[in-house]
């Protein structure tokens, strides 16, 4: 008999050393969809929609990070992929600012200007 299904396992890949989850990285604007162009190749292999995961990214962007430039890690688990935003130095940065949103293709040359502290980094 066959071993049961564990819907909570993480999806490993061979990475070399042995056996680890697959994680992903992909650089977009926040509450943007990447092009599903540049997703396919990543995604496509492991079984899963780029549109799908397109709409994923932006559900977990759109809230802190709209209109700024941010890192998601992709976890890949049972051909369903789960979020995690990783903000830059400079993400963080300008989210401490508290600058509006700002459309990024019609508003061009921004100066950041403010005051934060290191505590809002954290």
């Amino acid at each position: 008999m066959p071993p049961k299904f564990d819907p909570t396992a993480i999806a490993y890949g061979w990475c070399g050393r042995g056996w680890h989850p697959i994680h992903l990285f992909v650089r977009c604007y926040g509450g943007e969809a990447p092009a599903t162009a540049s997703l396919a190749p990543k995604i496509g292999p492991l079984g899963l929609s780029p549109k799908k995961v397109a709409d994923d990214i932006v559900k977990a962007t759109t809230k802190d990070y709209k209109g700024v430039r941010v890192t998601c890690r992709l976890t890949i688990q049972n051909r369903q992929a789960r979020v995690d935003v990783v903000p830059s130095a400079s993400s963080l940065v300008i989210k401490a600012l508290k600058e509006p949103a700002r459309d990024r293709k019609k508003v061009k040359n921004i100066k950041h200007t403010g005051e934060s502290h290191s505590a809002d980094y954290h």
